[in-house]
């Protein structure tokens, strides 16, 4: 693709914005380890929700619904649609109970809420777990994405797109700590929306697809509008539904989505300024993400549909592409291509900014895990807060590397998402759990790490090969089960936590459920006095429901009014109305 002067102005422009944002924070970011991964934690709801939207709105996430409904239709985003529950279980009841810890990052509450050496063991083998090989497996996906659109847009070759796509990130990222990220996320979200929607509109409007109207009736697409599937096709029901609403949701970790919180949606809870203000950010961030931002992306899918119906056409008009990179979700670039001048570059600086901004914020989330919870904590613990913010710098350019070239190694986003769901199989429970069931200790999440593992390493490498290959969903409920299984035996066969952590753990948080009652008469029997004062579970449960039904109730209304159902969409939006003023009533009245 040939940009135009004004195109390339904007992109050149787009980079020395950030650069400047990074070099105008790094002084302070630079002044302490809690500066910069969490920004002094003075940070308001607002700035953190955006910031939240922007990390998950990556450069790969358009390739990935693209893949979606080209293959399965609307309804097959279900399979990330199903954890906006886990999202709002998150803002009604984990996201004070998160503030209220104070810890730097969602590591150090291994050793808060479980005790001895094998609490030790956890946090330390988690930082290197989950912030470099997860986070460089999650990150290596981004940079796939990017490799995909560099190549249909630029010609690049693969290792040229993710050194140019990694630079001016490394930099703003490694010299501006999380405040630098923050703030670009910000710009980088707004750049990223307009480009999606102005491209969404100018796609509509090609000859070939002839407007709203005609695309919602072509017959390409007539199949994949549905926002449910069909109830009377178990093969498609199962995998595509009743699986992420019924099980995946509770039962899966992964990036951006885990249950009862963690990541770096915790690390901006974190750094908000106080409870309120990591409630609201979180809230947001589920709204914006699940209701506002995939009618674009669904809507140039769909076009794909007519331009482009089936693979072979996308390789015949990209000849030169290597074909190990040819899948769907290579349509969403290359229906980019059509794009005029002007706002290619637009919508270039949107793909950029999206890459960034999830890229920015895995460097910062992994090195806050290598320096807080692993470098100080077991090999330098009295490292200066200079030494610290060093290591985190050095930790972000090496993590960017390794991900760069795992990177070259992909095929498929849909497959890596698959993958990486495999993996965090049965774990969700126990991080739920680990709230509201004193009896839950080290050992459980220790099993339930290793074991999930396991099976997915089973699944991939040794089932597939020696046996007849299972689907993906029956892979997963496998593996849920098995994981799950082994890890509530290893709890009851397991001592619990000692008693003076758990004490202490329960005066700071003060969780509340059921799952305590034991642990409750066991001190005070000993003469312990528990903080009062829990929250209204009941209160908090429905919060989360009526949040439930006024994102998902719009996110269905948005797609009403564009297939030209007016009737149904003013119907969902008038009960969306009704929750929301229910919400705000229950919200504001005391406990």
């Amino acid at each position: 693709m040939l940009l135009s002067t004004f195109d390339w102005s904007i992109i050149i422009i787009f980079f020395i914005v950030f650069l400047i944002i990074g070099v105008i924070v790094s002084k302070k970011a630079g002044k302490s380890s809690q500066e910069f991964f969490l920004s002094g934690r003075n940070m308001p709801w607002w700035l953190l929700g955006v910031s939240m939207v922007a990390t998950t709105f990556s450069a790969d996430t358009p390739n990935l619904v693209t893949d979606i409904v080209r293959q399965n239709g609307v309804s097959g985003n279900w399979v990330w649609w199903a954890f906006l529950i886990t999202g709002m279980l998150t803002v009604f009841i984990y996201a004070k109970l998160w503030r209220r810890s104070g810890v730097l990052t969602d590591l150090e509450f291994y050793e808060m809420r479980y005790s001895g050496k094998e609490a030790a063991f956890l946090r330390g083998f988690r930082s290197i777990y989950l912030g470099v090989f997860f986070n460089i497996m999650i990150m290596a996906t981004v940079c796939l994405a990017a490799i995909k659109i560099g190549g249909i847009l630029f010609g690049l070759a693969p290792w040229q797109t993710v050194v140019y796509a990694s630079i001016v990130t490394v930099a703003y990222s490694s010299m501006g700590g999380l405040r630098g990220v923050i703030l670009t996320d910000f710009i980088q979200f707004i750049i990223a929306m307009i480009g999606s929607i102005w491209a969404a509109i100018y796609v509509i409007n090609m000859p070939e697809i002839g407007g709203l109207q005609s695309l919602v009736t072509n017959e390409a697409v007539v199949g994949k509008l549905n926002f449910l599937p069909d109830f009377n096709n178990w093969e498609t029901l199962v995998p595509l539904f009743i699986i992420p609403i019924a099980v995946q949701w509770w039962s899966v970790w992964y990036p951006g989505a885990e249950p009862g919180g963690g990541g770096y949606i915790a690390q901006r809870m974190l750094s908000a300024k106080d409870e309120k203000n990591a409630v609201g950010a979180t809230l947001f961030f589920n709204i914006a993400h699940y209701a506002l931002r995939p009618w674009p992306w669904i809507i140039i899918a769909l076009a794909s549909l007519v331009v482009y119906p089936d693979l072979d056409s996308i390789a015949k008009q990209f000849p030169n592409i290597d074909t190990n990179i040819i899948g769907h979700d290579i349509a969403y670039p290359a229906m980019l291509l059509s794009l005029p001048k002007g706002l290619i570059g637009i919508v270039i600086a949107s793909l950029i900014a999206a890459f960034m901004s999830t890229i920015s914020t895995h460097l910062n989330w992994g090195s806050s895990y290598v320096v807080h919870d692993f470098y100080q904590r077991f090999v330098n613990p009295e490292a200066s807060e200079k030494k610290l913010v060093n290591v985190g710098r050095i930790s972000t350019i090496l993590l960017m590397a390794f991900a760069a070239l795992f990177s070259l190694a992909l095929s498929n986003a849909l497959g890596a998402f698959q993958i990486l769901l495999q993996i965090g199989a049965g774990t969700g429970l126990v991080f739920i759990l680990r709230w509201f069931w004193w009896r839950i200790n080290a050992y459980s999440e220790i099993t339930g790490m290793i074991v999930s593992f396991i099976m997915a390493l089973y699944f991939q490498f040794v089932h597939s090969h020696f046996f007849t290959p299972l689907s993906n969903h029956v892979e997963l409920i496998l593996g849920i089960l098995i994981t799950t299984i082994a890890w509530i035996t290893v709890t009851l066969v397991t001592k619990p936590t000692d008693q003076s952590v758990l004490v202490d753990f329960y005066s700071l948080v003060k969780p509340y459920g059921r799952g305590w009652n034991k642990f409750k008469t066991l001190a005070t029997n000993q003469g312990i006095k528990l903080p009062e004062g829990q929250d209204n579970f009941t209160k908090d449960f429905l919060s989360m429901f009526l949040g439930i039904v006024i994102v998902y109730f719009s996110l269905f209304a948005t797609g009403f009014f564009i297939y030209g159902k007016s009737i149904t969409a003013y119907v969902l939006s008038s009960i969306v109305v009704v929750c929301v003023f229910v919400l705000i009533k229950l919200w504001r009245k005391k406990e």
